[in-house]
């Protein structure tokens, strides 16, 4: 049954955002919408109703300390590829770096 509660509550959020996403322009940010909020939204929704609020607090700390590790991830990216002229497969991996780093630097000293 939990199955089934996942699925339909995954699959209503994920057809809200993506009617959401396919409203914008330009499309490329589309994809931004499609998937990562969704299923952030399911998962918190369900750890409310299996674990309760405490928890789901906790884990939407968590998701924000790694959402804001991404955004410092996709700073670090554009930089190396507009500024330095890197090829973007190489800045890819070299700021994958910056992510680890802030998503760990996150976790010690407001998460722990």
């Amino acid at each position: 049954m939990s199955y089934l509660f996942r699925f339909l509550i995954g699959g209503s959020v994920v057809c809200a955002f993506a009617s959401l996403a396919d409203a914008l322009k330009p499309k490329t940010l589309a994809g931004i919408f499609g998937a990562a909020p969704s299923v952030a939204l399911a998962t918190l929704a369900l750890t409310v109703a299996q674990d309760g609020k405490m928890f789901a607090a906790e884990e939407a700390r968590s998701m924000m300390a790694g959402a804001a590790a991404f955004v410092l991830y996709a700073f670090a990216c554009l930089q190396l590829i507009a500024r330095l002229r890197w090829r973007v497969f190489h800045a890819a991996l070299a700021s994958l770096a910056v992510w680890f780093t802030s998503a760990a630097a996150l976790w010690f000293f407001l998460l722990r």
